[in-house]
Formats: C-alpha cells, sequence, structure tokens
C-alpha cells in the first residue's frame, strides 16, 4: 500500500498571498484572524450552530482558484490524471464520465493537497508538530509531510489500526496513539491543539467543523485542473466523511465561476456509506450523532458538518447512501475497466448509477467520479468472493 515519496524536501519559507486577509465563517461571513487552532465561528455558536471557518480573500476577478500562500512546502502534489471512460459512460446512460485519479499523489490520496497546505502553515506560523486524528491516508500523508519538513508528527489512531497504515506511520516516524473511538481520539488532538508549537490539522470538535481552515483550501485546485484536463462537468460525486474534499471541490469551482471562467457551478454529490448528511438534508440536526456500520473505511463516521452540508446545498447537488454491497459490485466493474479504486471511492460508481435511477442526473451531462485513492490502500481490499 505504500507509494512511493520523493526524498526529503529542504523547508521553505512561506510566502502569504497578498490578496489573503484572514478566515471569515462560512455561515454569517464575520471575519476573524488566521490562527493556529480551529474552533469555528463564536458568533454562530452562541445561536446554538456550530460552523467551521473558510479562508478569507480580497477580491481579485482575475486570480482563480485563490490559494492562501504564493509560495509553500511541497512533495510534487497535484496535477493529478483525469481519464475519460467512455465505455462505462454508455453503461451507465451517460454523455461523459471522467475519474480524476488522485492516487497518484505522492503517498497515494487527495490528503496530500490538503497536508501540503497545512506543513506551509505550519511553517509559517513556527508549529514544530502536527497532530491529527486518522486511522488512514491523512495519517500516512501527514507522518511523510511532517517528516520531510522536519517536524513532528503525532497521530490519534483508532484501535486496531491495519498493519500496512502502522508500517507507513512507523517508516516516516510518527508518533502513534490508539483510541476505542473518534472521541478518544478528537479529545486527544483537542488537549494538544493549544499547546505551544503544536498544530492541529484535523477535525476535533464535536460538533465537528472539519480540517484546519487554510489547509481544506489546498484542495480548491482540482477544480481548476478538471476544467483544464476535461472541460467543466455537470456533476462530481464525491466519496464524503465529514466534507472537506467536497467543501475545497465547491470553493474551487466557485473561485472559477467568480473569476468568469466557467458559467455555472458543477452539482456536487456526498457519497456516503450509510445515512447522515441524507438525514441532515431530510430535517435532521446538523450536529446529531448519525452511526453506522461500514468497510467503507475512509468515510466512515458518524458526523456531519457545515461544509458538506453547504458544498451540496449550494450547487444543487444533494448526499448518495451507497452500501458495501453496491460499492463492491462497482469495485468490481471499475477493475475489469482497469481502475483500482479504494472501496468508498468505488462507491461513487454505484451512486452514477442511483442519480440515473432517480433522473437527477441526465443522459447528455458530464460526470465526474473523485478516486481518492487506490485498491491498496483499503483495509478491505481483496473484497471477500
Amino acid at each position: 500500500m505504500t507509494h512511493p515519496v520523493c526524498a526529503l524536501a529542504q523547508p521553505i519559507r512561506p510566502i502569504r498571498n497578498p490578496l489573503l486577509r484572514g478566515l471569515q465563517c462560512l455561515r454569517c461571513n464575520a471575519e476573524y484572524p488566521i490562527r493556529l487552532a480551529q474552533e469555528g465561528c463564536p458568533a454562530c455558536r452562541a445561536e446554538g450552530v456550530h460552523v467551521g471557518l473558510r479562508a478569507s480573500y480580497r477580491a481579485d476577478a482575475a486570480s482563480a482558484p485563490l490559494m492562501p500562500y504564493a509560495r509553500g512546502f511541497s512533495l510534487g502534489e497535484g496535477g493529478t490524471p483525469l481519464y475519460a471512460m467512455p465505455d462505462l459512460a454508455r453503461r451507465f446512460g451517460v454523455a461523459r464520465l471522467s475519474f480524476k485519479d488522485e492516487s497518484c499523489n505522492p503517498t497515494g490520496s487527495h490528503k496530500d493537497r490538503m497536508t501540503a497546505i497545512g506543513v506551509t502553515q505550519a511553517l509559517d506560523f513556527g508549529a514544530r508538530t502536527l497532530v491529527l486524528a486518522s486511522s488512514g491516508n491523512a495519517a500516512v500523508s501527514a507522518a511523510h509531510y511532517a517528516q520531510a519538513a522536519g517536524l513532528a508528527c503525532e497521530v490519534a489512531t483508532y484501535d486496531g489500526m491495519p498493519a500496512a497504515y502502522l508500517r507507513a506511520l512507523d517508516a516516516a516516524g510518527a508518533r502513534r496513539f490508539a483510541f476505542a473511538d473518534n472521541a478518544g481520539r478528537w479529545a486527544f488532538v483537542r488537549e494538544r491543539a493549544p499547546l505551544a508549537g503544536y498544530f492541529a490539522l484535523t477535525n476535533y470538535s464535536l460538533p465537528a467543523l472539519g480540517s484546519a481552515p487554510l489547509a481544506i483550501e489546498g484542495y480548491k485546485p482540482i477544480a481548476d485542473e478538471c476544467l483544464e484536463q476535461g472541460g467543466l462537468p455537470d456533476h462530481v460525486l464525491v466519496p464524503t466523511a465529514r466534507g472537506d474534499l467536497a467543501w475545497g471541490l465547491f470553493a474551487g469551482f466557485r473561485d472559477l465561476l467568480a473569476a468568469g471562467r466557467i458559467a455555472k457551478l458543477p452539482r456536487i454529490w456526498a457519497v456516503e456509506p450509510f445515512a447522515r448528511l441524507s438525514r441532515v438534508l431530510e430535517g435532521g440536526a446538523l450536529d446529531a450523532d448519525y452511526s453506522g456500520r461500514t468497510a467503507q473505511f475512509s468515510t466512515a463516521g458518524a458526523t456531519v458538518t457545515y461544509l458538506q452540508w453547504q458544498a451540496v446545498a449550494a450547487t444543487g447537488g444533494g448526499a448518495v447512501v451507497v452500501g458495501d454491497d453496491q460499492a463492491r459490485a462497482a469495485r468490481r466493474l471499475l477493475a475489469q475497466a482497469g481502475v483500482s479504486a479504494e472501496l468508498c471511492a468505488a462507491g461513487g460508481l454505484a451512486a452514477l448509477s442511483q442519480l440515473r435511477e432517480r433522473g437527477a442526473i441526465a443522459a447528455d451531462e458530464h460526470v465526474l467520479l473523485m478516486l481518492t485513492a487506490d485498491a491498496s490502500r483499503d483495509p478491505s481490499w481483496p473484497d471477500p468472493v
């Protein structure tokens, strides 16, 4: 499951984008200064609504996508390939079907884009240790990027973390702390986050807010790459846990719209292994616990964030529940087409089938599926016969 990572990079002096002015609430637009801790919007919290923050820039229609740093730390993430799949497009009755293959990033997943900005912010603010809660792709990414940047890395994982992930973390020199559930992992990160020299990369709040706001900006260039590589899709199907990637895609396309480079936003669909956001969209509470069991390791979890709700609501998309058996059947189809995908990413193909049956996706439209990582990253691989 390991992917080659380039030789240790020389840490750089980050240069902030001069258009970056601070952080802004996703809901009420209140402005706040940039800081390492991610506590969300105090004004909304006083109203009983738990909302994260986003990067705020001075208006500049000539620049898209807007990014927090003009120069930052990198191991060569981004620029991943986009593949056209005409045979599968015909099978599912759509005009075009494309896959954005994020397994080609340095450590093998889309998380490298977020981690690169997170490490850049850590260097910018003088932090010495990345801390995060993850038992999968984010953990491996953070461990390798931290090691390359000369930072320490502490990872709060689940008990029983798959051996392949353990080996990857050990190889990168990360310190592991195991817990039985999300509450324990997030409590550990929450204790570390305010300490001098620490930077929490991922969510540690309940109700959940999402990962570090500047780091999530790392996903925005995917929108620009998709536009350049294959044109504007009508729909984007995204494997979703707490919505960092879904919101980053929305924000990237939003920047392109504001810059006049596209005429409309694609509809973003959150693909989830059991009903979470789906229940919120039907009237459930955003901060409720929506527990479920799944083999879709990368998108498990019981929480919903304002991030993912905004991404689908603002684009006219929604949520699609894809069970493990449906995802495995879709993975078999992908394997026949020569595509390797972790189980939750294969679920996007099953979601496409559902959306075609509902009439939410038309026959003359272009659909983009996000392949977040390949099957080698999946502890459930190979699938049972």
